[in-house]
């Protein structure tokens, strides 16, 4: 039995804990349940308050969550980022984002390259995975790049997609360090700048720009898509 069937068995083991403790546990179900509709809200201040809530283990929880959202809940990072730098201060927030976004996408690159692309697409779908392998067909590891400088986007796919190339750990984590960290540093500093309806604004606009460049990106694949047939 070699390490990659090894690996898969223990991930598969993980897999079935954390589900049967979902389903199982009312507490565990209810938390779980709690964090999802956190997230739905796109609530900065609903973020923030709950943070706080865990008093001392607040920075733990803060790590989770990113780690969380990247993983199982493709929603932006921002909320997060924004919230941590409004209770530690711009630049240790900016820390503890940089650091739980490396975290989340090293787990979903490591989920990716371990369980292959049948798991990888039933935690996705199948449409996000073909769309994003023609871009790393086009612009190879640039592709992470291009899209951690956008941290407000959800870059889980991306991850998930990156673990199923013949790409390098090193070469991801150099790729994605670099990306995700002048975005970061810069929405730390208006996370803890800014406060009331102004967050809201922001908060409003990048949610607006970043469904743009969704938008953008389906549309430039389908195009190209049509292009090919056209061929």
């Amino acid at each position: 039995m070699n390490k990659k069937t090894i690996a898969r068995i223990i991930l598969g083991l993980a897999i079935v804990l954390i589900v049967g403790l979902y389903i199982l546990n009312p507490q565990v179900n209810s938390k779980i349940n709690y964090i999802f509709m956190l997230f739905s809200s796109m609530s900065v201040e609903s973020i923030i308050g709950y943070i706080r809530s865990f008093g001392p283990y607040a920075v733990a929880v803060s790590f989770f969550l990113m780690v969380f959202q990247s993983v199982a809940a493709p929603l932006p990072a921002f909320l997060i980022t924004f919230a941590n730098a409004a209770i530690w201060g711009w630049w240790r927030g900016a820390i503890l984002s940089w650091s739980s976004a490396m975290a989340g996408s090293i787990l979903c690159f490591m989920i990716a390259r371990i369980a292959g692309r049948d798991v990888v697409e039933k935690l996705t779908t199948k449409f996000a995975m073909d769309s994003i392998e023609q871009y790393f067909e086009r612009y190879g590891k640039h592709t992470i790049l291009i899209c951690r400088l956008l941290p407000f986007v959800s870059f889980d796919f991306v991850s998930y997609a990156a673990g199923l190339t013949s790409m390098s750990m090193a070469a991801f984590l150099i790729a994605t360090g670099i990306g995700q960290l002048p975005a970061t540093i810069v929405y730390s500093y208006v996370g803890g700048m800014l406060t009331g309806g102004a967050k809201l604004l922001v908060t409003g606009l990048l949610i607006l720009f970043a469904l743009s460049a969704l938008i953008f990106m389906g549309r430039k694949i389908y195009m190209d898509r049509q292009n090919k047939k056209a061929k």
